[in-house]
């Protein structure tokens, strides 16, 4: 038996080190799916033509989580082979918002939702309502207002007309310095 320590170099040699074979080379592609939300939450492999895949990619899996949890795996399969191929995505979508409104609220579900949305609506009707009559209200009391203040004038005028034309003498004098003003350097402005 030799020993590991060569006598002429004076140090220790290695036993040789076993390599790995390098990877077989081969013509075909190797494709490795990643398997959808729906597979890896069912522990399944993946197919190639994976119903699920398009709608739950594995990005997303609490998606298919709460459509699954809701809906049941079978079913949500079931439902999307009954449909065209264009509506699925939809459906999909409305499943799994279904799901979360069921989940937030088991009871009514998103008939919940659309009714606390129709109270809302309700309610700011009859808002819109209100803020219109008091518009007409406060439109009809400045038309009051001004028609009384009409009335007022055409009387006073009737009754002291020295008054009505001193009002003219005043209207031409502020006329008149409107006029300056406008011709003036400050005018310009």
């Amino acid at each position: 038996m030799e020993s590991p320590i060569d006598p002429l170099k004076n140090t220790m040699s290695l036993p040789p080190v076993a390599t790995a074979p390098p990877p077989p080379t081969s013509t075909a592609s190797q494709v490795v799916l990643i398997p959808c939300a729906a597979c890896k939450i069912l522990r399944r492999k993946c197919a190639e033509k994976c119903i699920l895949a398009p709608y739950f990619p594995p990005t997303e899996p609490l998606k298919f989580a709460i459509a699954h949890r809701v809906f049941g795996a079978a079913n949500i399969m079931k439902f999307l082979q009954e449909i065209p191929e264009t509506w699925r995505a939809d459906a999909v979508n409305s499943m799994v918002y279904e799901a979360n409104a069921r989940l937030r609220d088991p009871v009514y579900g998103c008939a919940g939702a659309v009714a606390r949305l129709q109270d809302q609506v309700n309610e700011l009707q009859v808002q819109l309502a209100v803020a219109q009559a008091e518009i007409i209200n406060v439109q009809s009391q400045n038309t009051n207002l001004f028609s009384s203040l009409c009335v007022g004038d055409h009387q006073s005028t009737q009754e002291h007309p020295q008054l009505m034309t001193e009002l003219h003498v005043e209207e031409a004098d502020h006329d008149f310095l409107d006029a300056n003003f406008m011709n003036s350097e400050w005018g310009s402005f």
